[in-house]
């Protein structure tokens, strides 16, 4: 039975496990945490893969109740749940991230590839330092947030860039709207090192950048999305934004495919990767153009 790579990935593929165990039973998931005393949040919430069994004598009753009693596929799923309850690299940080953040970082580092659409700020893992920095102490009063917070974020953020420059990098797509780029974030300094960030990473062979310019007639979402796909046997799903920062994740199909679509019509919209860096310096002269007058 083939296992993703870390531990959030792990503890949503048991969890998928678990679900398709109860349900080709036809069994409710409220009488099945009611005959092995678990409350049915907490079942819940091993099915969804938000949490996991701290006990493997939990796993053993589970795969007992449903009649798994194959030796090899108890003990594969034993190794499966060992490795879900793992600290992943980030759980130093989770008092700093929301709910649905701290289970998409789980699934970023252990994603093959990223697809991602950005129509206001520059994308996350694109940012620099100071551009984090800046944009999370601007909102420092107004979301009323701790330096503390901002520290944190700001190098969970650098952290979380590895997975795209050090070894064996991840895939990268992302396609984002000229206004990530006319938007100034902090100072023209900051904006000037950003611009040269974006164009060093999109000439990396595994990184592709496309703008969607504003003059552009074809289709645009105004939400931003990031698609991972995870490899067998998760396979792909999507993160999207939500109102109040939360981030919502999902694997349902239909959603999975809407967002998907929504990429490839995006993809088309946008301009050539290769006009990219060119675009890049032409924003970059009208603002320090303007920012020169004002």
């Amino acid at each position: 039975m083939a296992a993703p790579k870390g531990p959030t990935s792990r503890r949503v593929h048991l969890g998928r496990v678990l679900t398709k165990m109860r349900e080709d039973r036809g069994e409710r998931r409220e009488d099945v945490a009611v005959a092995l005393g678990f409350s049915p949040e907490k079942l819940w919430r091993v099915e969804k893969g938000r949490t996991g069994l701290p006990n493997p004598k939990d796993l053993r009753a589970l795969l007992a109740h449903y009649g798994q009693d194959d030796p090899e596929v108890v003990e594969s799923l034993l190794v499966i749940h060992r490795e879900s309850v793992q600290e992943g690299w980030w759980t130093p940080y989770t008092p700093h991230l929301t709910k649905g953040m701290r289970e998409y970082v789980g699934m970023e580092s252990d994603a093959e590839s990223i697809a991602a659409w950005q129509p206001s700020l520059v994308f996350g893992l694109f940012q620099t330092e100071r551009y984090t920095r800046e944009l999370l102490l601007s909102a420092k009063a107004v979301d009323e947030t701790t330096t503390e917070f901002v520290d944190a974020n700001v190098e969970l953020r650098m952290e979380r860039k590895a997975i795209i420059t050090k070894d064996e990098p991840r895939k990268l797509w992302v396609i984002m709207a000229e206004d990530t780029l006319r938007s100034t974030i902090g100072s023209r300094e900051v904006m000037d090192e950003q611009f040269e960030e974006i164009k060093r990473l999109a000439e990396l062979d595994h990184i592709t950048v496309q703008i969607l310019p504003a003059t552009s007639t074809g289709y645009r979402a105004s939400q931003n999305f990031i698609l991972l796909d995870m490899g067998e046997p998760l396979g792909r799903i999507v993160q999207a934004d939500q109102p109040g920062g939360q981030a919502s994740i999902t694997d349902k199909k239909p959603d999975v495919g809407k967002y998907s679509r929504r990429f490839d019509a995006l993809r088309a919209s946008a301009l050539a990767p290769n006009e990219t860096p060119s675009f890049i310096d032409t924003v970059h002269r009208d603002l320090k153009r303007k920012l020169e007058t004002s």
